[in-house]
């Protein structure tokens, strides 16, 4: 029976589509089974008390065999993406940088955290999930 990835996505809400297209493209893939663990804007965590947010997405992130961070220029800003990262690093949770289609830069924060930093094409992201997971 095939392998089951846990994958976290740091994203950012703002640019919600790329998470769409990222999660449309791994589940496509044949051979390659995935389950998403970040909250999104159709299943968030209903909170405004920041504290209980973290711990939920931290529990989150614990469960992941990686996270993959999505590494627009905007990543950099974002102080919930930023968080993400830092918390999977303190967890060594591998951390995959996924530069957007079309991205000519990519968020330094994210580049100095990841330990692979890939093209936005389901080949490169899937060899890197099995070679970090």
């Amino acid at each position: 029976m095939a392998r089951t990835y846990n994958i976290f996505v740091s994203h950012s809400w703002k640019n919600i589509d790329q998470l769409i297209k990222l999660r449309d493209l791994l589940q496509k893939r044949g051979y390659f089974h995935v389950q998403f663990l970040e909250a999104t804007p159709d299943v968030p965590i209903n909170s405004d008390r920041a504290a209980y947010i973290k711990k939920k997405l931290k529990q989150r992130i614990e469960n992941s065999d990686v996270v993959l961070a999505i590494s627009g220029v905007y990543a950099t800003k974002s102080y919930w993406m930023n968080w993400e990262i830092k918390t999977a690093n303190s967890l060594n949770i591998p951390i995959i940088g996924v530069s957007p289609r079309g991205q000519i830069k990519n968020s330094s924060f994210v580049q100095n955290y990841s330990v692979d930093l890939v093209n936005w094409y389901t080949r490169s992201i899937v060899n890197a999930i099995r070679k970090h997971a």
